[in-house]
């Protein structure tokens, strides 16, 4: 099967921009997180181990680029992956990256 090409030059500014923000390993760490479903800040930092002050750097560029959004309950803020084609991405690679395949270690 082959692929249209992306004609709109508005998806493809918007993808350099996804990627770019990606493209920082603490924030994709905090994306692969975030493909498990709305995360609190505080699950986050634990998760990731470094500070909240940290986290909440990275967190707010990704929201600036408008990768995720977040929900207030309570005291507590939850984070979540907005747009359904970067959940979709960040599915793509937890299954290529973030899950061990033995098939890969015996090969190296």
């Amino acid at each position: 099967m082959i692929q249209q090409p992306i004609a709109d030059e508005e998806d493809i500014v918007r993808a350099a921009a996804c990627l770019k923000a990606m493209s920082h390993p603490l924030r994709l760490k905090i994306l692969c997180i975030l493909g498990g479903g709305p995360t609190s800040v505080q699950e986050i930092v634990e998760k990731v181990g470094t500070t909240q002050s940290n986290v909440s750097q990275h967190l707010a560029i990704l929201r600036q680029k408008g990768l995720l959004t977040f929900d207030k309950r309570a005291n507590k803020v939850f984070y979540r992956i907005d747009d359904p084609r970067t959940l979709k991405l960040i599915e793509m690679i937890r299954e290529v990256f973030c899950h061990h395949d033995p098939r890969i270690t015996e090969a190296h």
